[in-house]
């Protein structure tokens, strides 16, 4: 099934359209919301890792598989294979447009170990604490980055203590974080052994 990401409607028909800055917000805020849509019974159809590679290709991400160190960003050219073949190890939501909605998708991933956000301008403290709370990756999770991500706030930083795995965190251009000291304080009693790179202002 061909499907058309966020990138391609970017730099398609859609882009060449002469709208008004309101009606192109409201457009891609509901295109963007029908991307991150969970599709249950595809989870049941093609598995957790293959499921979740769709939602993240669809909303303008990269993943890395497993075994693989190529970043795969066209959802069109996702590999094939036996049911459970690939399993997601990298999350690059650089310039995505995922969002909360879309989280559900992360609940099967048994073998992800590092995600970026960057840009990532759905990004909230909700979504971070969403991730902390899914057992397997508290578990699998050893690097993250929450780079110019302005919903992000102390709140959502300091629920990443439930990431026991967390070995790397950099941290950086985060207006919503306002205070430092004892946001780094909380997170790293809880996890000691926490590499945390902060760039903030």
């Amino acid at each position: 099934m061909l499907m058309l990401s966020r990138a391609a409607l970017q730099t398609g028909l859609f882009a060449q359209r002469t709208w008004s800055p309101d009606v192109r917000r409201q457009f891609w805020g509901w295109l963007n919301a029908v991307f991150n849509k969970v599709d249950y019974e595809r989870i049941k159809e093609v598995g957790h890792d293959r499921a979740a590679a769709e939602w993240l290709t669809r909303c303008g991400a990269k993943v890395r598989f497993q075994g693989f160190d190529r970043w795969q960003h066209d959802y069109n050219a996702l590999p094939t294979g036996p049911l459970g073949r690939f399993k997601i190890q990298g999350i690059d939501a650089t310039d995505s447009c995922i969002m909360y909605k879309g989280f559900d998708h992360l609940d099967g991933l048994q073998h992800l170990e590092e995600i970026k956000f960057n840009k990532s301008m759905y990004i909230e403290d909700a979504c971070l604490e969403r991730i902390s709370s899914i057992e397997n990756l508290q578990s699998s999770l050893v690097k993250m980055e929450v780079v110019s991500c302005g919903n992000v706030t102390d709140k959502g930083i300091i629920a990443l203590h439930k990431l026991r795995s967390l070995e790397h965190l950099y941290l950086s251009d985060l207006p919503g974080v306002v205070d430092k000291a004892k946001t780094m304080e909380r997170l790293q009693t809880a996890l000691p052994k926490l590499d945390v790179e902060l760039d903030l202002v």
